[in-house]
């Protein structure tokens, strides 16, 4: 059985202390929908973060 992730939307905002908990929350309620979130920090500027939406 193959497993596919689909990228929804990729956006890059300020990085902040709390933000993993926003992700974090967004995994927990929304997994049912068959959606998932990243965050990783922007390669070209640490100061960034790359949010995105996945549909599993």
């Amino acid at each position: 059985m193959e497993s596919k992730i689909e990228v929804l939307s990729t956006v890059t905002i300020q990085k902040t202390p709390d933000l993993y908990k926003v992700v974090d929350a967004l995994n927990r309620t929304l997994k049912h929908k068959d959606l998932m979130f990243g965050l990783s920090l922007d390669q070209e500027n640490q100061e960034k973060a790359v949010f995105t939406i996945y549909r599993t």
